[in-house]
């Protein structure tokens, strides 16, 4: 069943072809699916394409203020 939100179609594909993402997609630790779907992010960025992140792909976290040296002296 399609993720909420994610577009779902059938793929008519090559079997040796979807066997060799199958096996990276295990290697990555990813379902085949997922796989697709980041062969297919990774080939449009590599043609220029600006693409949203994924939802569940982490996000660097905001930086946090340093306290400097002065501020964390004995007064």
């Amino acid at each position: 069943m399609a993720s909420p939100g994610k577009k779902s179609f059938p793929l008519r594909i090559d079997p040796a072809l979807w066997a060799e993402i199958e096996r990276l997609a295990a290697q990555e630790l990813r379902s085949a699916n997922a796989q697709v779907e980041y062969l297919l992010r990774q080939a449009l960025m590599q043609r220029g394409r600006q693409l949203p992140p994924l939802p569940l792909e982490p996000t660097e976290p905001p930086e946090s203020p340093r306290p400097d040296a002065s501020s964390t002296a004995e007064e």
